[in-house]
Parts: C-alpha cells; structure tokens; sequence
C-alpha cells in the first residue's frame, strides 16, 4: 500500500460518520449496548471494539491502523509519552532475573527505567557500543531476553545494523526492540530486518506540530494484543481521542514537512561543517559520519537533528553563543516546525535531571521549516560572537 493512501485513507470508512472528510473526535469514555449479548461480544472483544476508552476508541482506532501499516506492522498502540510506549514494549518481555542488552547513551528514561527503576526488580542490563555486532554477541549471556535499540539515537546519531542485530538476536530467541523516532515509518522500517517491536516518540514528526506527547508501539497482531492486556490496561498511560486526532492530522502532512527538513538540513549542515568556529558537527547523512554507508543501507534521508561542538572549552562562550541565537528556540524535544536548540551546557552543574557524559561545548540542533538562509545567517551572527 503507498503511503499517501496510508496517511490520507486507509481506515477512514466514512460512510460511518456522515461521509465528514476528517475523522470525528470520539470524545467519549464509553459506549453503551442494546443487549447484553452485544455488550459481552464488544467486551471480549475489547481489544478492537469500542467498549470504555481506555481500551479502545474509535478516533484512536483509525490512527493504530495507519501506524501499523506505515510500520509494516500488523497491529499499533497509541500511548500517552514514548516513554510509556518504551516502558510497556521493555516491561513486557522481561521478568525477575532477566537481562537485557542496550545501547550506551539511550533516550535519557530508557536509561532511567532499565538501569534504576526495573534494577529494583532484579533486571539487569547491559549498556554497549552498538557500533559492532560483535558487542552485542559479547553482552549476551543465558539469561538476556531482550536487546534495545535505538538508531539513530538521539543525540550522538550512532547507528546500528539492523540486518546483523536481529540475524544474532533470533539465532538466540531474544526480542528485540527498536526506537525509530529519529527516523519516522517513512525513512527507515526496523520491521522490514526483523526488528519485533518497533516504538515511537510521536511528540516528534508524527505529530509535527509541538502541540502533544504522545508514544507509539508497533508489533504483531499477538504480541500488541498481549501488550494490550497487560501493561497498557494495567498501568493505563492511554492517549486521549482529541490527540489522536492531532496526530491523524498530523500524520497528512508528514513526507512534505520532512522533504522540508531535509533540504533545510543539508543546507544548514553544509555551512557548519565548513566554519572555522565548529569544531565537529554531527549527522547520518554527513558524508563525514563514519556510518554513511551504513545509513544509506537502511534509512532514507531524513532528518533535521544533528549535533555540533563549539570550538571552545569555556561553558562562557558556549552559553553566549546560544542566548545570541534568535531562530533556534532554546528548548528540547524536536520533530515540529519551529527551529530548536538543546545545548548540553544546561545538563551541567543540574541537580535535578540526568548527569550526562557529553561536554558542555555540545549543541544538539533541531532544523525546522524555516527559510534555510534565515537559520543560517542566525548560526553565523551567534558564532561571531564567540
């Protein structure tokens, strides 16, 4: 099925609600029954009927089915953050005493909730360069159920081959899960390599628009619905119908904003690689990155986060340079049309968010939709200024 029908048709029977072009908000929690047969079908069925919408809802219902297809995937779940999404995909393959094996330098709660929160519980991790399948090989012992991938991550774009990963990963019966953000259903499908579980932050370009959190889960039809049944019923981090929608519309514009992106990007990343002032910049699609090849593998060209380094040690200059900035919002997350900065300097000295490893002179950069000579003259004034 071609994309555009996904995005644009595919589960949208509008026979069913007064041929509306878009899809009504079924801002409802529950649904009643002529008979009390009807109501204990819909029941057993709660997996795909409207029965209480903590289950499952009709507007949300329509958006599932486009994110599975997009994916590759036979079935989705909408959450209420991509780290509730991650949180039931992990939760859901491991126990007491089980391992895991992740990538070093995750989204920043991945780390928190296999290396703190389910640490308590008696799972263990192990966090490894996944630059190489060979370290994976290495990390896994008897009792490792799951691998954790995210390529790229996030903010250092590391990425790791799929291909390879989910060769060794089935070779051993361990499920593998694979954080796609960075990439969207349009640029990279992890499933296509055999990924098993596929989650999403659709903060980002699925809903494109910094208006709504919101997390995404793809998998097969059994293991959503088993999902389904226990972590998304049990600890009830649902979206709402009224976001669902914003997504589903969303979701209409998403290959145009990222053809955008892109191009802005190339344009952007062209000038920082050459200025006097940037000491590295980093991005998949740089012909500098060392994994180019293997990105062009198996992403398309996407994107509009990559990250630089200052070319100074003074947390000074750093901050200067980012206050000077009018275009590139300070501000985190990523994915909608506004231009965005996320400088590591904050993370320094904080006493109320995750220590990080990386160095103060690091900036991660968010491309938007702004004219490229606008953020571009925006970077060359700031940059003068240090």
């Amino acid at each position: 099925m071609e994309i555009s029908d996904i995005i644009n048709h595919l589960g949208e029977n509008r026979e069913e609600y007064y041929n509306s072009v878009s899809p009504p908000i079924m801002q409802s929690s529950n649904f009643c029954f002529k008979t009390v047969d009807k109501m204990r079908q819909c029941l057993q069925k709660e997996f795909e009927h409207p029965f209480y919408s903590r289950g499952y809802n009709p507007t949300v219902g329509i958006l599932r089915k486009k994110l599975a297809a997009l994916e590759h995937t036979e079935d989705s779940l909408v959450f209420a953050s991509g780290s509730a999404a991650i949180a039931a995909a992990v939760m859901n393959e491991v126990q007491q005493g089980d391992h895991v094996v992740c990538i070093k330098s995750p989204y920043s709660w991945t780390n928190y909730l296999l290396n703190t929160l389910l640490a308590k519980y008696g799972v263990t991790t192990a966090m490894i360069d996944g630059t190489k399948v060979e370290n994976f090989e290495a990390a896994i012992q008897e009792n490792t159920k799951l691998i954790f991938l995210e390529t790229p991550n996030s903010m250092t774009f590391e990425l790791q081959d799929l291909e390879a990963v989910t060769k060794l990963a089935k070779s051993k019966n361990i499920t593998t899960v694979c954080d796609n953000s960075y990439s969207t259903p349009l640029c990279q499908n992890p499933a296509d390599y055999g990924i098993d579980i596929i989650v999403h932050s659709a903060s980002k370009y699925l809903s494109g628009h910094s208006d709504l959190v919101a997390g995404v889960l793809c998998a097969s039809k059994k293991r959503v619905e088993n999902i389904m049944a226990n972590e998304f019923m049990t600890l009830g981090g649902i979206i709402g119908p009224f976001e669902a929608w914003l997504i589903l519309r969303g979701l209409r514009t998403l290959p145009v904003r990222l053809k955008t992106v892109l191009e802005n990007s190339m344009k952007v990343l062209e000038f920082l690689e050459n200025h006097p002032k940037i000491e590295k910049v980093i991005f998949p699609f740089s012909k500098k990155n060392p994994q180019y090849e293997l990105a062009k593998k198996q992403m398309k060209p996407c994107g509009g986060l990559m990250t630089i380094y200052l070319k100074t040690d003074d947390i000074k200059k750093v901050e200067t340079f980012s206050n000077s900035l009018n275009y590139f919002l300070l501000a985190c997350s990523w994915g909608g049309y506004e231009s965005l900065q996320f400088p590591i300097a904050t993370l320094h000295d904080s006493k109320s968010y995750h220590k990080t490893p990386h160095p103060a002179n690091m900036i991660r950069l968010y491309v938007g939709l702004e004219d490229p000579s606008l953020l571009i003259n925006d970077l060359s004034q700031a940059l003068e200024k240090i």
